[in-house]
């Protein structure tokens, strides 16, 4: 298919006007036959505007329109008792789509308050909010299952792995303790969730745990410091949860980490936020199907019985999970999808797909458990898949101390990487103290790439072997030494060393490349997605 024609479908229909009054006006519904009104609860729609006829339909396709439009009841926030000791307004959120909030409770405990409903206006560039291409993807939205968050908790818990607890609620039409803010959220329809930031938001969850912080703050950490570790087969737990969930949203910025020491090191455990895309519908209509060729927008992919493709549901992860899955093996992937399959149980699934509201359970749980069993049956195939895709290029990076990075060719088919911290004069013991290990085939692993960033490190290659995975060492600021024994023949992959010209040593190997240059680009490293 010529990859030009959803594009000038999209430049068509995008010629219009955008759609003045787009939104629905207040979530709540009118009463009918003079019914009273409750005072704690509240009878609302998610989002009636995406409501659409059979056209629109065969073109932008269904959706969870009907869910959008399902009436529901939910409660109203009472700001004065929705939480033990009531809510204050706080700062509002930098998000783009939806509108958000923090709001303080007793104690220093924080929350994000966030309409379920998005508007992706300032995600346009300005030419095109006000063309129809704003409409467009204003529609997109009813892609997402607006109650699908609140089914993932006791899935999550079954599965062993860490979460929040959001729930919905409706904001009346005259709500102003929100303050100068409380126009934003009237009428609307708003899920409440804990914010998992700062020694004031742990809970007896956490165990032991000291602290919670941001992806920034914990990156910067795990670069800057020897013994401050990424717990990884978590995230590769957490990872395997958000696959079998159909969630592809899961970029750097959706996580928290609760803090842990651990035999003197800083451990960093993961705990996903935002499953605002849970259970993802978008294929169905002829331009969405369209757009999420392989070769289009890969990442929006549909929540199906089958996983329809594991590298567009990973593919807005992919920074993330190069730093935070480096050292998981492939025997350690099948065993975490083993034991998850084990814990998710038919019991575990119906209850937690009962936390949709009944009139969407209605309408979605049958389809929801049924796709949620067949993909729990799949994911081993699932996980094997997803691992081979990390394993083709693997990234390996020390911090701004001292490491010595050693790599060892030690058949045709296997080579095996550790790093050791190099304790410097004032530190105890004064032996080399194991970082990271990992063994690497040759069948899975194309290139794994060395990044010693700050202080001065050692690399090490030896063995000989056929054929070799290729190395690519950068060694970062600061004087380095690489010495390079290993011997591949037959012309396979051997290793190159990436620095400046000057300030580094490497012995004269015939297998190792010399990469260095002047200047210093090739120092730098992404640490924390900028």
């Amino acid at each position: 298919m010529n990859p030009r024609l959803p594009l000038f479908f999209l430049l068509a229909l995008s010629t219009g006007c955008v759609r003045q009054n787009y939104f629905q006006p207040d979530a709540r519904l009118p009463l009918s036959g003079g019914a009273p009104r409750a005072a704690d609860s509240a009878r609302v729609t998610a989002g009636r505007h995406y409501q659409r006829g059979a056209v629109h339909r065969l073109f932008f396709g269904a959706h969870y329109r009907r869910v959008w439009a399902t009436p529901v009841v939910l409660p109203v926030l009472d700001l004065g008792r929705v939480v033990p000791g009531g809510l204050t307004p706080g700062k509002m959120g930098g998000g783009f789509q939806s509108i958000s909030m923090t709001v303080n409770g007793a104690n220093g405990r924080t929350y994000s308050l966030r309409t379920l409903d998005k508007d992706p206006y300032k995600t346009l560039p300005k030419v095109a909010r006000k063309s129809f291409l704003l409409n467009m993807v204003r529609d997109a939205t009813s892609a997402a299952n607006p109650y699908g968050a609140f089914v993932v908790p006791p899935l999550a818990e079954a599965a062993g792995v860490l979460h929040t607890n959001p729930r919905p609620f409706y904001v009346r039409a005259d709500e102003t303790g929100l303050g100068t803010a409380s126009a934003l959220f009237q009428g609307k329809v708003v899920m409440l969730e804990e914010k998992f930031e700062g020694k004031a938001n742990l809970t007896p969850a956490f165990g032991a745990a000291e602290n919670l912080e941001d992806s920034g703050p914990m990156l910067r950490s795990r670069y800057a410091r020897p013994f401050h570790q990424i717990d990884q087969v978590a995230f590769a737990r957490a990872r395997l949860l958000d696959l079998w969930l159909g969630d592809w949203d899961r970029h750097e910025g959706q996580w928290q980490w609760a803090v842990y020491q651990q035999r003197g090191r800083t451990l960093y455990h993961p705990i996903p936020k935002d499953r605002d895309q849970v259970f993802y519908r978008f294929d169905d209509g002829l331009i969405p199907w369209l757009a999420s060729r392989r070769w289009a927008a890969r990442k929006f992919r549909t929540f199906k019985p089958k996983y329809e493709d594991v590298g567009g549901l990973a593919q807005n992860a992919r920074f993330i999970d190069e730093r935070a899955l480096s050292e998981v093996s492939g025997p350690q992937f099948q065993q975490l999808a083993t034991t998850m399959q084990q814990r998710l149980t038919d019991q575990v699934i119906n209850q937690a797909v009962q936390q949709l509201p009944p009139a969407v359970y209605a309408v979605e749980g049958a389809r929801t458990i049924a796709a949620l069993q067949a993909r729990r049956a799949a994911l081993p195939a699932a996980a094997r898949t997803y691992y081979r895709l990390l394993a083709r290029h693997v990234t390996v990076a020390g911090t701004d101390q001292a490491e010595r990075f050693v790599v060892e060719r030690l058949t045709d088919s296997t080579t095996q990487v550790s790093v050791y911290h190099q304790p410097g004069d004032d530190e105890k013991p004064r032996t080399d103290l194991l970082l990271y290990r990992r063994l690497f085939r040759t069948a899975e692993t194309q290139l794994i790439t060395l990044h010693g960033l700050d202080g001065e490190d050692r690399f090490e290659v030896s063995g000989e072997a056929d054929r070799g995975i290729l190395i690519h060492i950068f060694g970062g600021p600061d004087e380095d030494e690489v010495v390079d024994t290993s011997r591949v023949r037959r012309g396979g992959k051997r290793a190159a060393y990436y620095d400046t010209k000057s300030g580094n040593t490497f012995a004269d190997s015939p297998d190792l490349r010399d990469k260095t240059e002047k200047g210093a680009r090739l120092h730098v490293y992404d640490r924390e997605g900028y």
